[in-house]
């Protein structure tokens, strides 16, 4: 794993960059979450060790200690900064964008104005606020002509399950969605389930490196 410091317009903001290979999948936190957050460190290890590479970097609030995300155009920039110099810096001859929660949507909402990219990969979108089915986030995601996973629990209060299913079949083949039976909107299960978390995490993990091998990223 290597530091870095990236060049993100107005601000430089923290990455850890994690493994070997062509490919570089770049993920953005969650709203309340960090770069640094264990759930994030261990989607990147387990996509580090199938070959490729991946990159988790903070937003500019975050490096500077505040718990408010920026304006939605700041957010934006951050990751279209963070795939270009991924792009121009590190040669990386395939480029995912993606992220946790807040960061797997403003990536979708780059990727929707023009930011390049080969796929994406979203742990938890959130279609809307938790009681909010009404506030919905989905109207740019048309707009992605990139193959899209949507790695989603069950029981997640941002995404009422008939409202997400029925956005992605909109979107068509480019959407894949692997259900986390009884996840939360963490991917935590409940003991009733009868699973553990460490199987729970091994399954989000399964998923994402098989989806990025069924399509050559």
């Amino acid at each position: 794993m290597r530091e870095l410091t990236i060049p993100a317009g107005v601000a430089m903001v923290g990455a850890s960059l994690h493994g070997e290979g062509p490919t570089v999948v770049v993920l953005g936190h969650g709203a309340g979450g960090t770069r640094r957050s264990p759930a994030m460190l261990a989607v990147a290890e387990a996509i580090a060790g199938s070959g490729r590479r991946a990159l988790l970097y903070n937003f500019p609030y975050t490096d500077r200690g505040a718990r408010r995300p920026d304006p939605p155009e700041m957010l934006e920039a951050t990751t279209r900064a963070v795939g270009e110099f991924v792009r121009a810096e590190l040669g990386a001859r395939r480029l995912v964008h993606g992220g946790r929660s807040m960061g797997g949507r403003i990536a979708s909402q780059a990727v929707a104005k023009g930011a390049s990219c080969d796929g994406l990969v979203f742990l938890a979108y959130p279609l809307h606020p938790p009681g909010k089915p009404e506030v919905r986030r989905d109207r740019h995601l048309p707009d992605v002509a990139a193959p899209m996973l949507f790695v989603q629990g069950t029981r997640d209060d941002f995404a009422q399950w008939d409202l997400l299913t029925a956005v992605l079949a909109r979107l068509g083949p480019r959407a894949t969605l692997h259900a986390v039976e009884g996840g939360d909107h963490s991917f935590k299960v409940r003991k009733k389930d009868g699973r553990t978390q460490a199987a729970v995490d091994a399954e989000v993990h399964g998923a994402v490196r098989a989806w990025l091998d069924e399509r050559g990223l």
